[in-house]
């Protein structure tokens, strides 16, 4: 059962948020975090890229994947292509994002793994990547036979949606917990920082919200017997 309303309609309200949520935490680490880095002597600047991606390939690069097979007026055999390359990219951008993590911990002697959002990152960029290689052989290539994918499709649906999800809450979380860092260390709670943080951690969710209802909304006429694979 779906939402009797045209995904194409939903999508644009999605791209909005997309560009708004980039947008946002690029001026929070650029502007406000001093700049992003791959080397620095300053190991703030390092961090600062890991939010960035987190929040531009999980989230809205995964959204758009996901949008992109619902309401995309193409062949099915396109979509299927579209929606595997934005996947793809997502998932590497994650991958990066999470090592930036990890090295700024590395370089500034501090520990890892030891918050509940480090935990859930793990476990959604694990989840991620096994559903990324299951939709790959099953339904891209070598292939699956017709009953193993009608079989599995029911459950990559539900556990793409399922996994997606997650990502969306722990970049929440991700905002939260390094928002509270920060006011720890002095910035003020009611600041125009604060506000910018916590303005994005509620864009992101939007994002997620609106790629959710379009995933369950009415694909485009070009579409009506296709499936909505995530």
């Amino acid at each position: 059962m779906g939402l009797e309303i045209n995904a194409v309609y939903l999508s644009y309200v999605v791209h909005v948020l997309a560009v708004a949520g980039a947008v946002m935490v690029l001026v929070w680490n650029i502007h406000f975090r001093g700049g992003l880095a791959w080397e620095s002597s300053n190991k703030n600047l390092i961090f600062n890229v890991h939010p960035v991606l987190m929040l531009i390939g999980l989230v809205i690069m995964g959204g758009e994947a996901i949008v992109s097979y619902k309401a995309l007026p193409f062949k099915k055999a396109e979509k299927k292509l579209i929606h595997l390359i934005l996947h793809a990219i997502a998932l590497i951008l994650g991958i990066v994002g999470i090592y930036m993590a990890f090295k700024n911990h590395n370089e500034s002697g501090l520990a890892n793994l030891y918050s509940l959002h480090s935990w859930i990152g793990i476990g959604v960029i694990v989840l991620y990547g096994v559903q990324w290689i299951y939709g790959f052989l099953v339904f891209f290539y070598p292939g699956g036979t017709g009953d193993l994918r009608k079989e599995s499709l029911p459950w990559h649906v539900l556990f793409g949606m399922f996994v997606y999800i997650l990502a969306v809450a722990n970049s929440a979380l991700g905002f939260l917990e390094k928002l509270t860092f920060l006011e720890s260390s002095g910035i003020d709670k009611y600041g125009s920082e604060a506000f910018l943080v916590n303005f994005t951690a509620i864009i992101a969710v939007l994002y997620g919200t609106f790629v959710l209802l379009t995933a369950l909304s009415r694909a485009p006429a070009e579409d009506h017997h296709s499936y909505s694979a995530i």
